[in-house]
């Protein structure tokens, strides 16, 4: 998925804005499908992983901290589902946890 591919560009890149903007047509596309429902909720999570960071750029603590939690929410929906993408949502997982830690969430 050309979205997923750019997103992991654009947020290994510290453009965590960018990162959301990516994915939210994708995501908005598939959360009205129910076969892709799950899916559309990895986006979800996922985007909302890359805002979370983005406000704690901002200096937005609080307000990352509650985008965060939307993010580890749908986090475990990786593991759980089969589809061609899981390899991409769970390196996208990775790279999000691993700024999260550097930037201290």
């Amino acid at each position: 998925m050309k979205e997923l591919k750019e997103f992991l560009e654009v947020v290994s890149q510290n453009d965590f804005v960018k990162g959301h903007e990516v994915l939210e047509i994708k995501w908005k596309e598939w959360k009205k499908i129910a076969d892709l429902r799950d899916e559309s909720f990895i986006l979800k999570g996922l985007i909302n992983g890359s805002t979370a960071i983005a406000l704690k750029v901002k200096g937005k603590d609080k307000a990352a901290l509650q985008v965060w939690d939307t993010f580890l929410k749908y986090s475990p929906l990786i593991d759980k589902i089969e589809s061609e993408f899981t390899y991409m949502y769970k390196e996208a997982r990775d790279l999000l946890i691993s700024k999260s830690i550097e930037y201290k969430i």
